[in-house]
């Protein structure tokens, strides 16, 4: 009997020390390593001259030193009176200003994209959207002026200005676009609809368009609200995965956005893709995100030819207009 006592404290012991190696495991994976793609894209391509640098700059709205990554294009240092657009990339939850590029690989996108002109070459801008509370794996970032700081007025206007003043950025609203992934996507248009002087391309992947904080921090809601005037200048590119392990908040959250764009007649367009959120697979997590960061920045390069195209002819027919009235 002594014997059998023995053994089953030895296997209760073997079992608890089984799952707290288990559980400080989970806990380093989730909380340190903020739970990582098992089969990640890739991040880098080799010869290409672009970079992610990280910047910073004192903010005021923030009251702190808040830092930005920028990919420049190719030859940018070399063309230098030309201008280029300017394309925000927010980060979900439990990442940071360099999660574009880490982890979601998106320079060997742009090269693809570049080379086969399907994006103008852009001022690339990867802002950190965390708020005081800082990152972790237990809350998205608040993407909005409110208790945790101003992030709103953060990126959708100081960063702006400060980009403005160290890059030679095309000015007009035409030419800038925000965009992210999950709690990014909802924070793009939270932001980016709140600015429409100094954004009017968007686009969200899997992403959710209302928030708990209430109708003000809910495009889904004050969208509604936007001027008809200003409704004309918005672009905004929607995608959704049909297998996404979150559930269906985030596809049908996307659907009813698009409907609700539709009813008030702001263009967009709203794509399904297999796969979605999740940890790994070719449809999942980063390699859902660095797949469609095509499909979403391709959308963006549209909208950037088009005003290109009618900014051409504008000054045709201002030169005509003054030819005529000599």
């Amino acid at each position: 009997m002594k014997i059998i006592t023995k053994r089953w404290k030895i296997i209760v012991g073997m079992g608890a020390a089984t799952l707290a190696l288990l559980a400080g495991a989970g806990y380093w994976y989730v909380f340190i390593e903020g739970a990582p793609q098992f089969d990640p894209p890739p991040t880098n391509i080799a010869g290409s001259e672009m970079k992610l640098h990280l910047e910073t700059f004192q903010s005021e709205a923030m009251d702190e030193v808040r830092q930005y990554g920028v990919i420049l294009p190719p030859g940018y240092y070399q063309n230098l009176h030309k201008r280029y657009p300017v394309i925000f990339l927010l980060h979900g939850g439990h990442d940071d200003a360099r999660a574009w590029v880490d982890k979601i690989g998106i320079i060997p996108v742009l090269v693809q994209l570049y080379k086969t002109r399907k994006l103008p070459p852009s001022i690339v801008v990867t802002p950190d959207g965390n708020d005081k509370r800082g990152s972790s794996p237990l809350w998205d970032p608040n993407y909005y002026d409110g208790p945790n700081g101003n992030v709103s007025t953060l990126i959708g206007s100081e960063l702006v200005t400060v980009l403005k003043s160290r890059y030679r950025t095309l000015n007009d609203p035409r030419f800038w676009a925000m965009g992210g992934l999950s709690s990014g996507g909802w924070g793009a248009l939270n932001i980016g609809l709140r600015h429409l002087d100094n954004f009017n391309v968007f686009f969200s992947q899997i992403g959710y368009f209302t928030d708990s904080s209430g109708p003000q921090n809910s495009p889904q809601i004050f969208v509604q609200d936007i001027p008809v005037e200003q409704r004309k200048n918005i672009r905004i590119y929607l995608d959704a995965g049909l297998n996404d392990l979150a559930g269906n908040e985030f596809l049908n959250s996307s659907r009813q956005f698009h409907e609700k764009l539709n009813s008030l007649g702001i263009k967009n367009v709203f794509y399904t893709f297999p796969g979605g959120h999740g940890l790994s697979g070719p449809n999942y997590g980063w390699n859902y995100d660095h797949k469609h960061a095509a499909d979403s920045l391709s959308y963006v390069g549209q909208q950037f030819q088009l005003a290109m195209q009618e900014t051409q002819q504008q000054i045709v027919r201002n030169k005509n207009k003054k030819f005529h009235s000599l």
